[in-house]
C-alpha cells in the first residue's frame, strides 16, 4: 500500500482517486490546516502552483514524487526541494493535447474564415461580406512540438497546410514538412501564414516572440498564443496590430491574467481572446488519472515515470 496525497479538488480528483485506487492510502488535505494527514505520503498528485507545493513539500518529508496536473510546469521547476531532495517531478503533458489543439485550430479557422468579424456584424445586423482565406496550401509555423505542439501540427497537416516546426530536438515528427532549431524562429516565422505557439515557458522561450520576430512576418499573418503570455512581447504584439502589419491574433494566454480590463488588445478588431481556457475538456480528468495512475504502477515497480521534468530545460 502506498500512501498518496491528493493536494487540490481538481473537479472531484480527490474523490475519483480513492475509488479507483482501494488498495492504496489515499489522503485529501481541504487546506493548510490539514497538511499533517500528507505527513506519511510517498507520493502525491495536485497543483502547479509553487507556493502551495512548498507547504505540501515541507509538510511531507517522506515524499519521493510529485505530479502536477498542469502540463506547464514554469511554477514548479524554481522549488529547491525537488532538486534538495531528489524528489522526481512528472507534469500533466498529454492530457491536454486534444483539446488545446483543437482551440488552436479554432482560432487559425474563425481568423481565416473571418468568423470574429461576421459575428460582430451579426450583433448589428450588420450584412457585409469580407476576404476569408483558405487554409490548404498555407503554412503553419509551430513553436514548440511537445505533445501539444505536435498535436496542432498533425491537425494542421490533415487540412492541408504546410506545417514547420521549431523545435530544440530537430528530429522528425509527423506531419511536419519541416523541423528549425530555434535560432532559425525569426527566419521560419517570414514563411508563416499562421504562427502557433505552443512551446513551455522557460529561461530561452520567455519573449521570444519578440519585436524583430515579429518585424519578420506577412502583414497578413496570425499570431495564436495557447502557451504562456510571457512568451510574447505584448507591447510589441499590440503595436503591430494596431498599425496592420500583422493579420490577426488569437490569444488565450497574457503575460497578466485576468487581462485588465483596460488592455489594449481587448478594443482591437483583429484580436479574438479566450480566457485561458483552451485546457477546458470534459475528459481532462480522466485523461489525467489514466496517466497518473500509469505512473503509480511505473513507482511501485521502479520504473522510470512518463514526463519527469528536466529541471535544467525548464519542462
Amino acid at each position: 500500500m502506498t500512501k498518496i496525497a491528493v493536494w487540490g479538488s481538481f473537479g472531484g480528483m480527490a474523490a475519483d482517486l480513492p475509488r479507483q485506487l482501494p488498495d492504496e492510502d489515499v489522503v485529501a488535505p481541504k487546506d493548510e490546516s490539514e497538511l499533517s494527514k500528507a505527513a506519511d505520503a510517498e507520493c502525491a498528485i495536485g497543483t502547479n502552483n509553487g507556493a502551495r507545493v512548498r507547504k505540501l513539500l515541507d509538510a511531507a518529508p517522506k515524499l519521493r514524487w510529485y505530479h502536477s496536473v498542469g502540463a506547464g510546469v514554469e511554477d514548479l521547476v524554481g522549488v529547491r526541494e525537488f532538486r534538495d531532495r531528489g524528489i522526481t517531478l512528472t507534469n500533466n503533458s498529454g492530457p491536454y493535447d486534444i483539446q488545446i489543439a483543437e482551440h488552436a485550430l479554432a482560432f487559425i479557422l474563425a481568423g481565416a474564415k473571418r468568423l470574429h468579424v461576421y459575428r460582430d456584424q451579426q450583433m448589428r445586423r450588420n450584412w457585409k461580406e469580407h476576404r476569408q482565406d483558405e487554409l490548404r496550401g498555407s503554412t503553419l509555423v509551430v513553436y514548440g512540438l511537445g505533445s501539444i505542439g505536435g498535436e496542432i501540427a498533425r491537425l494542421g497537416a490533415a487540412l492541408g497546410m504546410h506545417v514547420i516546426g521549431v523545435r530544440r530536438r530537430v528530429e522528425a515528427v509527423a506531419g511536419v514538412d519541416r523541423i528549425v532549431p530555434p535560432e532559425l524562429l525569426a527566419d521560419v516565422a517570414a514563411e508563416a501564414d499562421y504562427l502557433a505557439i505552443a512551446a513551455p515557458l522557460t529561461r530561452s522561450t520567455r519573449g521570444a516572440i519578440s519585436r524583430d520576430v515579429m518585424g519578420r512576418m506577412k502583414k497578413t499573418a496570425w499570431i495564436v498564443n495557447i502557451a504562456r503570455g510571457a512568451i510574447v512581447d505584448e507591447d510589441a504584439l499590440v503595436e503591430a496590430l494596431r498599425a496592420g502589419r500583422l493579420g490577426g491574433a488569437g490569444l488565450d494566454a497574457f503575460t497578466t491574467e485576468p487581462l485588465p480590463a483596460d488592455h489594449p488588445l481587448w478594443t482591437l478588431e483583429n484580436v479574438m481572446i479566450s480566457p485561458h481556457s483552451s485546457n477546458s475538456s470534459p475528459h481532462v480528468r480522466e485523461r489525467t488519472l489514466a496517466l497518473f495512475n500509469e505512473n503509480l504502477r511505473r513507482f511501485k515497480a521502479g520504473e522510470d515515470l512518463l514526463n519527469r521534468v528536466d529541471f535544467e530545460a525548464g519542462y
